[in-house]
């Protein structure tokens, strides 16, 4: 029975014209146009950054925790990226497992022969530098001598002397100190860090040159048929785009490094290969790397050979850094680093926030990579164009 009423009730509802029915949908419809408004949108956008800001924190916090193992993956994907057209050249005479041991150890020798290179031109030098830095102090020393008797105020040398002294003291006591015990084991406790991630980076780098098409491929694997053409074509800029950076920034830093050796050399400045070993490397830090290592061999050109020669490295160093700015880097980088300075200078700022020079080197070259591979995925790459277009029937 009452079933039936209620099915009766039911129809005669159904029945009723459209205005006659109650419209239930009034408050969601309310609560939608919430949303849709400038103010909605602008909340839902705020929500959406900061949801990607959480993420983004907690991936850099997990990072950080894990930064012995995944800093040697990204440095040998990098190298194996730069090193994989050898190893290529190399597969077509041999076998890919001794292809892979040649361009592993030969790399080996010759990053082992510039760092050797390097501690014995440093010990073979040494005794020199410092007796020229000796002479150097005690010419500074007579300059600040000098000018403090023509200063308005009084300065003398007793005053010099005791703030020396009070310097000296503060050294000393430092030394002595829990707080430079509690550093030297933190610096041995980094010192084990850096040489497990050595041993780990090695490692990576031999089985990246031996099976590195074949991770790559085991990868795709697991990759849906209809996004397989873009993750293989993002796969392919953001190693063209590694190697291309690693390879690019080397022909840069060798030239960097050989006209400010060849300058140091011919004004007769003391350690003048290692200068040029460490131009090398801090080439690799794009914009400030070059300029900080110039100003390192100025300043011992300085305290070595004097004001002349110093003014004279200063203008080699300008010279040098301006040849590659204005024409060698454009030529040799353009398509590879084809980002803005100012996104050169953030990224360098947030690699070094995050993990010190290691992460300054890294900076550039991982978000290199990163706007390739979004190219990719925005139709914004030719390669992509060609990889992701279907195939004709």
């Amino acid at each position: 029975m009452s079933f039936g009423l209620f099915r009766r009730r039911r129809m005669e509802a159904t029945a009723r014209p459209a205005g006659d029915r109650p419209d239930r949908t009034h408050g969601t419809g309310r609560v939608a146009g919430m949303w849709s408004d400038f103010l909605g949108m602008t909340a839902t956008r705020a929500a959406q950054l900061l949801l990607v800001l959480a993420i983004g924190t907690v991936a850099v916090m997990a990072f950080q925790q894990v930064s012995v193992a995944i800093l040697p993956l990204i440095i040998a994907l990098i190298l194996a990226s730069a090193l994989w057209p050898v190893v290529r050249m190399f597969r077509k005479v041999m076998s890919p497992l001794l292809a892979a041991w040649s361009v592993f150890l030969g790399s080996i020798i010759v990053l082992g022969g510039i760092g050797w290179g390097l501690v014995v031109s440093v010990i073979h030098e040494w005794p020199s530098l410092v007796e020229q830095a000796v002479q150097g102090f005690s010419e500074v020393q007579s300059m600040i001598d000098n000018l403090a008797q023509n200063l308005p105020f009084n300065l003398s040398q007793d005053n010099v002397n005791q703030t020396v002294n009070d310097a000296v003291e503060a050294a000393a006591a430092f030394l002595t100190s829990s707080q430079f015990g509690s550093g030297a084991l933190s610096g041995l406790s980094a010192a084990g860090s850096f040489v497990t991630g050595a041993v780990l980076l090695m490692v990576i780098l031999f089985f990246f040159l031996k099976d590195g098409d074949r991770i790559w491929e085991f990868f795709l694997s697991w990759i849906p048929e209809q996004h397989l053409a873009r993750w293989r074509a993002s796969g392919s800029e953001a190693t063209d785009t590694f190697g291309g950076y690693i390879r690019g920034t080397a022909i840069v830093a060798a030239v960097d490094a050989l006209g400010i050796g060849i300058a140091l050399l011919l004004l007769g400045v003391p350690l003048a290969l290692p200068l040029a070993v460490i131009v090398f490397l801090a080439s690799f830090i794009p914009m400030v790397g070059a300029t900080i290592a110039g100003i390192l061999a100025t300043l011992v050109a300085l305290v070595a050979n004097g004001w002349v020669v110093a003014l004279a490295v200063l203008g080699a160093v300008i010279l040098v850094n301006q040849l590659e700015g204005n024409f060698l880097q454009p030529i040799v980088m353009a398509r590879t680093l084809s980002l803005h300075a100012l996104v050169v200078l953030l990224a360098l700022t947030m690699g070094t926030v995050i993990s010190g020079l290691v992460g300054a080197i890294l900076a550039v070259p991982l978000t290199a990579a990163a706007w390739a591979v979004i190219k990719v995925w925005t139709g914004r790459s030719d390669h992509a164009i060609q990889e992701v277009s279907p195939q004709p029937a």
